[in-house]
């Protein structure tokens, strides 16, 4: 599965997509996080400390798709794919280093083209924790144009939900044809806002991750969710990674 986490800044991108994979990697399946920030931080919700995070190689371009575009999937990994303690190995694939240093484009061509490569005979998932907004879905190609599904992540707010909308639009001119809604960091007495929210803007409202003080303290100092704790989180993201496996699996006839 080649897995898009979109969504609007803020939401926390970051956070699901550490969980999903911490997820899928209990399950028994191998799985891959690439980060897309220019400010990467996924590192540390997979148990990466400061150090180790900052010392992830960033995917040139050219490794994938110019001068060594013939570099195997294998060589890809030993040579960019970091272990983490959470059992994710992670790749970087955009960083910004230096003030002034021009467009981000190369790291969103380097995502495209992974997301073109025979990954699965390395990786059974891989996760691609995009940059917030919309514009990853907006250049030549579309840098998800490979994805199988986007998990389009909001918080219960007008204009998260907007995003979502629009990502939907851009994804579907992509010929991405499945995209699974998750709200997140939801107090129960935002349920009925949040619905109605989605419903006016055809967002779907699939899975429900709640407000979790546990993930907040965890953020805060720069460590990954402890697997006993925010129980409720965890059963709901065992459920987001059933709807993601789902989308993977042939309809019975």
């Amino acid at each position: 599965m080649k897995i898009g986490v979109v969504g609007k800044g803020g939401v926390g991108k970051t956070t699901v997509s550490a969980l999903l994979a911490r997820t899928l990697i209990a399950r028994g399946r191998r799985v891959l996080a690439v980060d897309t920030d220019s400010n990467p931080n996924l590192g540390l919700s997979l148990g990466l400390d400061a150090q180790q995070t900052e010392a992830v190689p960033t995917v040139p371009r050219s490794i994938v798709v110019g001068t060594r575009g013939d570099l195997t999937v294998d060589e890809l990994m030993v040579d960019y794919a970091v272990p983490t303690p959470a059992g994710v190995v992670l790749m970087s694939a955009l960083r910004v280093t230096e003030a002034g240093a021009g467009c981000t484009c190369g790291g969103h061509a380097t995502v495209r083209s992974l997301l073109g490569q025979a990954l699965d005979t390395e990786v059974d998932d891989t996760i691609i924790d995009m940059e917030a907004g919309i514009e990853h879905l907006s250049r030549s190609g579309g840098t998800l144009a490979n994805a199988d599904v986007l998990v389009l992540v909001v918080e219960p707010s007008r204009k998260a939900i907007i995003t979502a909308q629009r990502t939907i639009g851009l994804a579907a001119e992509l010929g991405i044809g499945a995209w699974i809604g998750v709200a997140n960091k939801v107090d129960g007495d935002q349920l009925g806002l949040l619905a109605e929210l989605c419903a006016q803007h055809q967002v779907p409202l699939d899975v429900v991750l709640p407000a979790s003080t546990e993930v907040v303290a965890a953020d805060r100092i720069g460590v990954p969710l402890q697997p006993a704790a925010a129980a409720e989180l965890w059963q709901r993201m065992d459920e987001l990674a059933d709807r993601v496996l789902a989308v993977g699996r042939p309809v019975s006839r």
